[in-house]
């Protein structure tokens, strides 16, 4: 697979996927499956251990972003950041073929198709190699909805947020009270505790940064989705 090193944010299905390099951590983004699914692997460079968010599709796809060569890294962590099915429909075969853990939020396990090896709740460490990443429980979207921060010492804050946080709004609720409880969530949970300078990786399209969004939050709020 081609991995484009100047990274942007954006991905294309079928393209090349995009490698941002940090101190401790690589970041890996590509598009999967036919609702152009993000999936990030985050390998932590001290010890080429793996971590995969959303193993969404396409599990040929996520083998080869993961690679076949003597060096390649181990994936030990597969994360499911929500319960729907577009985020989930390679886990199985992924999480199989490489002798993976799978994470999930407890609200959301019971849809998954392989049952959780770890449940994790708000405020969690999940590990991939020496690198920390905290769960950030986001209600709304669906129940067990989570996000992943990585805080980088030498830089910005890092946040997969899955489908609860996109450029322009918050995930879709099916509820008046769940847009409530997310829009909440999203606003004391990320925006009042984390810099402009975040970056965030959503589950679809490209990925954004808290402070270009952060001045439409009373419009998102007000909209009501």
């Amino acid at each position: 697979m081609d991995v484009l090193e100047d990274y942007t944010g954006h991905v294309s299905p079928d393209g090349p996927a995009a490698r941002r390099t940090l101190d401790a951590l690589t970041i890996t983004k590509v598009s999967v499956g036919p609702m152009d699914n993000n999936a990030y692997l985050l390998v932590c460079r001290a010890t080429n251990e793996a971590l995969l968010v959303d193993a969404a599709a396409d599990p040929q796809r996520l083998s080869d972003l993961i690679g076949h060569s003597s060096e390649r890294p181990r994936l030990k962590t597969v994360v499911t950041t929500h319960q729907h099915a577009d985020h989930w429909g390679a886990l199985g075969a992924v999480a199989g073929a490489n002798g993976s853990n799978t994470v999930a939020h407890a609200l959301d396990a019971g849809v998954l198709p392989v049952p959780p090896d770890v449940l994790v709740e708000h405020g969690d460490v999940v590990r991939v190699g020496e690198v920390p990443l905290e769960v950030v429980h986001l209600r709304g979207h669906t129940p067990g909805s989570i996000a992943l921060l990585y805080r980088d010492p030498g830089g910005r804050p890092h946040l997969f947020t899955g489908d609860s946080l996109f450029p322009g709004g918050v995930g879709k609720t099916t509820s008046p009270s769940d847009f409530a409880s997310l829009i909440d969530d999203v606003t004391s949970r990320v925006f009042d505790v984390l810099p402009d300078e975040t970056w965030f990786y959503p589950g679809h399209g490209d990925d954004s940064t808290l402070g270009s969004e952060r001045p439409h939050l009373d419009e998102w709020r007000s909209r009501g989705w």
